[in-house]
């Protein structure tokens, strides 16, 4: 794991001294780091639960240097427990108090610079696959739901499964720069296997100590640097994960597939998203279409009956968010805003993986 510091929750450190006391103790803690490049993740008391894991809902802050930005990244964090979607998300999952977490501490860690990234399921059940996503860069294009990563399938008799996706763009450091930047991957690339069945293998191996050691199934984000791996976070499985398709013979006319992210089905009005602009077109009981979805969009989900992606995989935050509300969702249906028009009726199976035209 990374080398990194927890910053309490802030009582300890909410003295009058307008901060000073915080600044003096995040230099300490950077300078016995060798003052790098750090990720700020929050640790709210009510996230990463049994029954609820705020997938994305909190801030997270990559790649910032120094105490003044580490600093104000912390701030970020904290204020991110007063926002929209969090209390959203609490009323719809009874998770804890709707107007506010009850304590939220921070966590300031090293950044590591993957060459390959991403997010695994450890088995929920015995006798089934780890299951495992991954794209190029850092995991942020992987549990953001912008890429439709590669997934992979470890199972206890040692045999591996892939199913390559279209890792079109990646997210890396902005060197010189605070913050990451995203990118086209190369063409070459796109349709290349992220991961070698040793490294799928070790993985899983991994997973399953990491499930040992807490109690139960771990959903663990990890990623790939120098030929080290570093697992970064775990937390809770809190619902369950529909089976991966099998890609096989086209399926009838009308009916478009795509990766299952939750379990349901649902028979509405689609309603096509491309960006914020047109969050207020949604309506209760529309199925949402949108290119994909990241924490903003998730408020989205209290009113929608169902949610079709053209990117994401079954393991990113917005599927976790998705089957934690219980409605079906079809993820990685490539060009679904355009061939699925607004306002036509449709039906979402999620655990099949599959969009029918009514």
């Amino acid at each position: 794991m990374p080398d990194g510091f927890v910053v309490p929750n802030p009582a300890p450190l909410a003295t009058s001294d307008g901060g000073a006391s915080l600044q003096v103790a995040v230099a300490g803690a950077l300078a016995r780091l060798g003052d790098p490049v750090v990720a700020v993740r929050s640790s709210a008391s009510d996230e990463d639960g049994v029954a609820a894991s705020a997938a994305g809902q909190y801030e997270t802050v990559i790649g910032v240097r120094g105490t003044a930005e580490v600093c104000h990244a912390i701030a970020s964090c904290r204020m991110s427990a007063g926002a929209a979607r969090v209390g959203d998300y609490r009323r719809r999952t009874s998770s804890g108090n709707p107007h506010g977490a009850a304590g939220m501490a921070v966590l300031v860690q090293r950044v590591v610079e993957a060459e390959v990234s991403g997010v695994m399921f450890t088995p929920q059940r015995p006798g089934e696959p780890t299951r495992i996503e991954a794209s190029w860069g850092l995991g942020l294009s992987v549990v953001g739901g912008i890429v439709t990563p590669d997934a992979y399938e470890a199972a206890a008799d040692g045999t591996i499964d892939c199913l390559v996706g279209s890792k079109l763009a990646r997210i890396d450091l902005a060197h010189g720069l605070s913050g990451v930047v995203g990118s086209a991957v190369a063409a070459q690339q796109q349709t290349a296997r992220t991961l070698d069945d040793g490294v799928v293998a070790a993985l899983a191996g991994l997973g399953g100590q990491i499930a040992g050691t807490l109690g139960g199934p771990q959903d663990v984000e990890w990623a790939v640097a120098d030929g080290k791996l570093w697992i970064l976070q775990a937390r809770p499985i809190t619902a369950e994960l529909p089976a991966r398709r099998v890609p096989g013979p086209s399926g009838p006319a009308g009916v478009l597939t795509g990766t299952p992210g939750s379990h349901g089905t649902a028979a509405a009005t689609a309603r096509i998203v491309r960006g914020p602009s047109a969050f207020a077109t949604v309506r209760r009981g529309d199925i949402l279409v949108c290119p994909y979805t990241d924490p903003a969009w998730t408020p989205l989900f209290t009113v929608a009956a169902g949610v079709v992606t053209e990117t994401g995989g079954a393991l990113s935050h917005a599927a976790i968010v998705a089957r934690e509300y219980g409605i079906p969702a079809v993820l990685g249906v490539a060009h679904a805003t355009s061939l699925i028009g607004n306002g036509a009726q449709i039906a979402v199976d999620g655990t099949a993986g599959t969009i029918a035209f009514l």
